[in-house]
């Protein structure tokens, strides 16, 4: 009796651990940013989650030519495109809907900001870039475009 029960508690817990997992994989997609100005693919490395740019509105600048990083503060990288650019870095699934200790690269300003995400319902995340405490943040609404 005692084999049984430790045999099926092994498995309730392995259960819950799983279905935790699966959980945190929904914010797999990709997504529209709240400007409307770009998608952002989130998919999962190792253990943690995060995303980059695959699409632009305006993927080039008035003269044609490919709009580039040029507001990073590392020389080395402003000649790297937007496009393709890996803007969500280090996010952990906490449960209950929330992504912490991660985050977010604005390429229109150069800034990196810590980040938590949220998703609201599944085709709806809100991504909070901050810079010291939450407070002191901002709070975008991005929606779901494809799985």
């Amino acid at each position: 009796m005692k084999k049984i029960i430790s045999v099926l508690a092994c498995f309730f817990t392995l259960g819950v651990f799983s279905q935790t997992a699966t959980d945190g994989d929904k914010i797999q997609g990709v997504w529209l940013s709240g400007s409307g100005k770009a998608h952002i693919k989130i998919t999962k490395y190792g253990d943690k989650y995060g995303g980059k740019i695959v699409w632009l509105k305006e993927p080039n600048r008035a003269d044609g030519s490919v709009k580039k990083d040029d507001k990073n503060p590392d020389k080395n990288k402003q000649s790297n495109p937007i496009l393709g650019l890996n803007n969500l870095l280090g996010f952990t699934f906490e449960g209950d809907k929330t992504y912490e200790g991660g985050s977010i690269y604005d390429p229109e300003n150069g800034k990196t900001y810590k980040c938590v995400i949220t998703m609201e319902d599944a085709n709806t995340l809100k991504v909070r870039g901050y810079v010291g405490i939450q407070m002191l943040g901002r709070t975008d609404t991005w929606k779901r475009v494809i799985d």
